[in-house]
């Protein structure tokens, strides 16, 4: 009787460890379903956008055209949607990266980056980091006339840098978690 006692608990003990491996094994995989998904989503939009027949001009050229320098994304961007009735920009990267620019700065970038377009300046900015001491959010950067050699970046201060920096848009580096 002891006996069966014993099998009849560790089989319990063992059922709840193989439930809780499978919630967990469940829920990774609804994740990976929900990531997929919204990537599917995102190149159904852009891939419709495409066959509207409006031809998107590349991101650098769109940033340009804007007075802002063209390297101020990575290379390696997956595409991008700009609404330009709302001036709402919405830059899609294939995962969190980070960018080291020639003069020091180290911009970090979201898997999705939106802010508001205007001539000069991105402002309401989401998904953009740089170092200072440690990480801080990038809220805006703006540069203040046509031919300014300086770009603006507030990170809870306004820091300047220079535009040359970001004239080339640079490889970025894959990170764990923006």
């Amino acid at each position: 009787m002891e006996k069966a006692l014993t099998k009849v608990g560790s089989l319990k003990v063992g059922g709840l460890w193989i439930s809780k491996k499978a919630k967990e094994e469940f829920s990774n995989i609804t994740e990976d379903l929900t990531t997929f998904s919204n990537t599917v989503e995102d190149k159904a939009k852009w891939i419709f956008n495409k066959l509207k027949g409006k031809p998107l001009k590349s991101l650098p050229d769109l940033l340009r055209e804007y007075n802002l320098p063209p390297g101020l994304f990575p290379q390696n961007v997956v595409c991008y949607e700009f609404d330009e009735s709302k001036a709402k920009l919405i830059v899609y990267l294939s995962s969190p990266c980070e960018v080291s620019f020639k003069d020091s700065s180290v911009i970090r970038y979201a898997t999705r980056v939106k802010g508001i377009l205007l001539r000069g300046k991105l402002t309401g900015l989401e998904g953009m980091k740089t170092k200072v001491l440690v990480w801080v959010k990038v809220t805006s950067v703006a540069v203040e006339g046509y031919k300014s050699d300086t770009v603006w970046f507030t990170a809870g201060v306004k820091k300047s840098r220079p535009k040359d920096a970001y004239e080339t848009p640079r490889d970025a580096v894959r990170v764990e978690e923006f």
